[in-house]
């Protein structure tokens, strides 16, 4: 018997996943504003933590060291993009599902084309130490980090989902996309090169990017498929 192909009509859930991508759009849009217009409050918030970490950036070596192995390496947005093709490669010999294998392909490339239009627009400068232990480039607004593993690993959710994986499957898939998210976010400010507001518009805007690529999907898969498995 063969595994049902990833493109099999789904229940309706186009509402539910436009609802989503509305709320998260409309919060994504007023943490952008605020960012735009420098409101004190939240200026001052960032400044306040920003502090905080990289002091203890600065004292905690080990740790510091730790969390530029994670966010150079293991959730940097280019393994993340490589994992990416991986399964869009899976996808396609493995299950035959050419429609969702480009959907998936487009909705992460769209998403970093759109971080870096953002990037580009908001242009907000990166924390500045006179004492920095690690560095990077381009503008700091959204974090491309954070965005990139909130897109990535929320598609990857929505698919196992989608597909039927076992409950031990599902809860270990769960655990690791939220470590990797939150982590991811919580390192970027560690090593002082994002304020977290950053992070955190990164996280919202890929969490607007994962409901639109669903709402998408459920709206506009071809209601025939003469690329699933037989």
């Amino acid at each position: 018997m063969n595994a049902p192909s990833v493109d099999s009509p789904p229940r309706p859930q186009h509402r539910t996943a436009a609802r989503s991508a509305g709320v998260l759009a409309l919060c994504s849009v007023v943490l952008l504003t605020l960012v735009a217009a420098r409101w004190s409050p939240l200026i001052s918030a960032d400044g306040d933590i920003s502090a905080t970490t990289h002091r203890w950036a600065v004292e905690e070596s080990g740790v510091t060291q730790a969390c530029r192995i994670l966010t150079d390496w293991v959730w940097d947005p280019w393994t993340m993009r490589l994992l990416c093709a991986v399964v869009v490669v899976w996808l396609v010999v493995r299950l035959a599902a050419r429609w969702t294998a480009l959907w998936l392909a487009l909705a992460v490339t769209l998403g970093t084309l759109f971080q870096q239009a953002l990037k580009a627009l908001v242009d907000r400068p990166r924390p500045v130490w006179p004492d920095p232990v690690d560095s990077a480039h381009y503008a700091a607004f959204p974090s491309g980090h954070a965005m990139t593993a909130t897109v990535v690993c929320g598609l990857f959710l929505w698919l196992l989902r989608r597909h039927g994986v076992g409950r031990a499957v599902w809860r270990t898939a769960v655990t690791v996309a939220v470590v990797s998210v939150v982590g991811v976010g919580l390192t970027r400010v560690w090593l002082g090169v994002h304020w977290p507001s950053d992070v955190v518009g990164g996280w919202l805007l890929g969490a607007t990017v994962v409901a639109l690529a669903v709402w998408t999907h459920e709206h506009r898969q071809p209601r025939t498929h003469p690329d699933s498995a037989s």
